[in-house]
C-alpha cells in the first residue's frame, strides 16, 4: 500500500527534478555554443523525433479538422518554447518558470467564478507585482526577458486551449504530432541563427540528452502519476516547479535570486496550488508540463 502510495508521488518529483535538470544543463552548455534559437531547435526537434518514434502517429487516423486543431496545439508549442528559452539568456530560471507559470494559472481561473479563486488571483498579481520591472521599480530583472516570459506565459495558455481540442486524440498521438508541428516552427530559426554549428557532436549529443530529460522522461513518469493521482493532487505538486527551478539554477547555473525573488516565487506556488486544490474536476494533459519551456 505505501509503495501504490508514494510512486505517483514519486513520479511527479522526478518529472519536475528532470524537467528543471535538462532545460539548466541546456542554458548551461548549449546556449554559449548555439544560442537560445538553437538550443530551442535541438530540444525541441529531438523531442519531436523521440516522441515520433516511441508513439508511431502514423498508426492511427487523422480528420482534417484535427489536423488543423493539432497544427495550432504544435506552433503554440513551439513559439511557447521558443520565447521561454529566449527569456532565459537575461534572468533567472526561476524566475522565467514563475512567470510563465501565470499563463496556466489564468486559464485556470478564468474557468471558476467562486469568491475564493479572488484569492489566488490576488496572490497571483502580488507575485507577479513583486518580479515585474514596468509594476516594481526596486526590479532589477531585464525587461526584454521579461517580456519573452510574460509572452511564453500566454503562449502556454494559448497552448493549453487547443490542447482541449484535441483532448479526444489519443494523448501519445497529439502530442506526438504536436511536437513535430512545434518543430517545424523552431528548428529553421534554431538554424538560421546557429547555422552549422548545430551539426556539432556536443550539440547532438547534448541537445539528444536534454530532449530525453525534459520531455521524454518528465511525460513518462506524468503519465504513471496520473493513473494514480486525482487532478488536484497532482496539480498541486506540479506547482513545485518554480522552486525546483531556482534551486537547481542555483545549483547549476550559480543564479542567485533575491528574498524578494523567492518571496514572489512563493506567492505564485501558493496562488497555483490553490487554484489545484479547490479546481473543477477536468482531464489533465501529460505534457501540460513536461512539453513547457
Amino acid at each position: 500500500m505505501r509503495r501504490a502510495t508514494l510512486l505517483p508521488l514519486l513520479s511527479v518529483l522526478g518529472s519536475v527534478i528532470f524537467l528543471a535538470l535538462g532545460t539548466s544543463w541546456a542554458k548551461h552548455t548549449l546556449f554559449p555554443l548555439v544560442g537560445a534559437q538553437g538550443t530551442t531547435a535541438v530540444r525541441v526537434g529531438f523531442s519531436a523525433l523521440i516522441l515520433l518514434l516511441l508513439w508511431r502517429p502514423w498508426r492511427w487516423p487523422l480528420r482534417a479538422r484535427d489536423a488543423r486543431r493539432v497544427a495550432y496545439y504544435g506552433a503554440a508549442l513551439g513559439a511557447m518554447n521558443l520565447c521561454f528559452y529566449m527569456a532565459l539568456r537575461t534572468i533567472p530560471f526561476g524566475v522565467a518558470v514563475a512567470i510563465e507559470f501565470s499563463g496556466p494559472l489564468l486559464v485556470a481561473l478564468l474557468a471558476s467564478r467562486r469568491p475564493l479563486d479572488f484569492v489566488w488571483v490576488l496572490l497571483a498579481i502580488v507575485g507577479l507585482g513583486l518580479l515585474l520591472p514596468m509594476v516594481n521599480n526596486v526590479s532589477t530583472l531585464d525587461r526584454t526577458g521579461v517580456m519573452f516570459a510574460l509572452a511564453a506565459a500566454a503562449l502556454w495558455a494559448t497552448y493549453i486551449l487547443n490542447g482541449k481540442r484535441v483532448g479526444h486524440l489519443h494523448a501519445g498521438h497529439s502530442v506526438s504530432l504536436g511536437l513535430t508541428v512545434a518543430a517545424l516552427v523552431v528548428v529553421p530559426i534554431g538554424a538560421a541563427q546557429a547555422g552549422t554549428a548545430l551539426l556539432s557532436p556536443t550539440v547532438l549529443l547534448v541537445g539528444l540528452c536534454v530532449a530525453a530529460l525534459s520531455s521524454a522522461i518528465p511525460m513518462s513518469l506524468e503519465m504513471v502519476a496520473l493513473k494514480r493521482l486525482p487532478k488536484q493532487a497532482f496539480g498541486i505538486m506540479l506547482s513545485m516547479e518554480p522552486a525546483a527551478a531556482a534551486l537547481l539554477a542555483l545549483l547549476m547555473l550559480d543564479e542567485h535570486l533575491s528574498t524578494t525573488q523567492w518571496l514572489a516565487i512563493g506567492l505564485i506556488m501558493a496562488a497555483s496550488m490553490g487554484t489545484a486544490l479547490t479546481s473543477q474536476r477536468s482531464p489533465v494533459t501529460p505534457a501540460a508540463a513536461s512539453l513547457q519551456g
